[in-house]
């Protein structure tokens, strides 16, 4: 098997390697970024199940979460290399007409974690039930405040761009917590003044923190924290912990990658969804590998428009009512 990883800086770096997939049955992976552990999972998860089925492979991955033209620029580059099929996880819906534009051309797309809005423009998504993961972590924290009158909260999501993956586990939280949510198709829909305010986190430790910061000014009681992923938790709680306050909040977050469960341990994080973005790129990678081989396309998990790879709420104090896994089983299952 030939392997091909690139990092996502442009258009001019890619057409460098555009050339390079082999001739042969050829899958390509396309993820938002190639810092986040769990994109780092993903790539593995990929790569692994590619050499398995006899597969080329290139993996290509952006610098951070919301920006699509190099996304764009790697389905093409995938498209005029004769990939069999793109395993993508995308940054936002423009790269749509590219992913149709592929499909076009006889390659089957797959979304990974997250679906694009517009149902052509994958074939499948292979993806956590993200509503669920987020109502998950909203029920653990109401059941754990108890008396949530006094909630004060803050959101923190990948940015303002209503990508879908944000969108599920956003509201998902706060139908969870028990707060109502008009719009469960956009963020912020909610008039329940015991939100605080929605900030971007880029879903990166720093832009974590930027965004605790900013919605501590806001409120400084604030005592519970919904985060995207875990690398904006961290962000969050070093905010807290900067202001004196890391233990006047519960966090909660998604992921559920070795990482975080070790903060879930640790008590920096309350409790995560965990996702299992192994299971998505070696079935991915499985769906290709039968495509190639007669055409066959992969089915959806009966009753959702998605293929289901699955959530367990990870946490030591478990709540009343709210299914979960300790940190001993979410470490053993840490992203398998």
């Amino acid at each position: 098997m030939k392997t091909k990883t690139t990092a996502i800086l442009g258009a001019a770096a890619l057409a460098l390697i555009a050339g390079a997939a082999s001739a042969g049955d050829l899958a390509c992976l396309i993820t938002k970024n190639n810092t986040n552990p769990f994109f780092v999972k993903m790539k593995e998860g990929a790569e692994a199940a590619a050499t398995a089925a006899g597969l080329d492979f290139q993996a290509y991955a952006g610098e951070k979460d919301g920006d699509a033209a190099p996304q764009i620029t790697a389905i093409e580059n995938c498209v005029a290399a004769g990939a069999k099929g793109i395993l993508i996880t995308p940054s936002n819906d423009s790269v749509g007409p590219a992913l149709k534009a592929a499909r076009a051309a006889g390659i089957l797309v797959i979304a990974l974690d997250t679906p694009l809005a517009d149902g052509e423009a994958q074939d499948i998504t292979f993806a956590t039930d993200n509503f669920e993961a987020g109502l998950l972590i909203g029920k653990w924290a109401a059941a754990t405040m108890g008396d949530t009158s006094g909630a004060k909260i803050a959101m923190l999501d990948i940015n303002k761009d209503n990508i879908s993956v944000d969108v599920a586990r956003d509201t998902g939280f706060l139908v969870g917590f028990g707060i109502e949510v008009p719009d469960l198709t956009v963020m912020g829909s909610e008039t329940d003044a015991r939100v605080i305010g929605h900030e971007s986190s880029d879903a990166n430790p720093e832009g974590g923190l930027r965004a605790m910061e900013t919605l501590l000014a806001k409120d400084p009681d604030i005592n519970v924290i919904y985060t995207i992923n875990e690398p904006a938790a961290e962000g969050a709680f070093q905010a807290m912990k900067n202001a004196g306050k890391e233990a006047q909040a519960i966090i909660v977050s998604v992921d559920g990658g070795c990482p975080g469960v070790a903060s879930v341990k640790s008590g920096v994080i309350g409790a995560t969804s965990q996702q299992y973005p192994l299971k998505m790129a070696g079935l991915g990678i499985d769906a290709i590998a039968a495509f190639a081989k007669d055409g066959t396309k992969p089915a959806v998990t009966e009753g959702l428009s998605f293929y289901n790879t699955g959530v367990n709420l990870v946490t030591d104090k478990p709540a009343e009512g709210v299914p979960s896994i300790d940190t001993t089983e979410g470490t053993a299952l840490c992203w398998g």
